[in-house]
């Protein structure tokens, strides 16, 4: 057992550095000081969660699978797309079984089968958890542009065109159609 805990305590420190990677492609759009990868799986756990529940799925098993989406990004780190035009990473089924390597079945089993079906769409709620992702991105790209940074219309388009659920659809028009700050201003006037 000590052996399996020193793993599991490596892999904690390992999925830590989500903390500090940033995500690459907002650099391209000229984003000085982009979000963490582990900002980004939070928002889009939550989003995920969102989704299922009105597509009448798991939320938790789609927030689940969105905390876990983007853990490979500590051994390939976050390739920007025209990046991924030129290079070949491994799937990131490969990368996670790497990362579970000596740490208890029950975990490996929980993080692989996490990512596995994420990765392969195979039921609803990893349905959700990818369209989360892709809302999760549009709604930051949504703030950068408020924020002055303009090249970022690449980032939202491609994001709506990916979004696949009729809930994230529709979440989508309504994040690019409300400020991002008009929340701020119902809680001010009492609505």
């Amino acid at each position: 057992m000590a052996g399996d805990v020193t793993g599991l305590a490596g892999l904690l420190y390992e999925f830590g550095l989500l903390k500090r990677y940033k995500r690459t492609g907002w650099l391209v759009a000229g984003v000085r000081d982009p979000e963490s990868i582990a900002e980004h799986s939070f928002r889009a756990a939550v989003i995920a969660g969102m989704i299922a529940r009105l597509e009448g799925g798991d939320p938790e098993r789609a927030a689940f699978m969105s905390l876990f989406h983007d853990t490979q990004e500590t051994r390939i780190t976050d390739i920007p797309y025209i990046g991924k035009r030129y290079l070949k990473a491994a799937s990131n089924e490969d990368v996670t079984a790497d990362q579970v390597r000596g740490v208890p079945d029950a975990v490996a089993d929980m993080v692989s089968g996490a990512v596995g079906e994420y990765e392969a769409k195979s039921s609803l709620e990893a349905v959700c958890a990818r369209d989360a992702d892709k809302l999760e991105c549009l709604i930051q790209a949504v703030e950068y542009r408020e924020q002055g940074h303009q090249n970022v219309q690449g980032w939202i388009d491609s994001s709506l065109a990916a979004i696949t659920t009729e809930t994230g659809k529709r979440l989508a028009e309504e994040a690019l159609s409300t400020g991002t700050l008009e929340w701020v201003s119902r809680v001010l006037n009492g609505d």
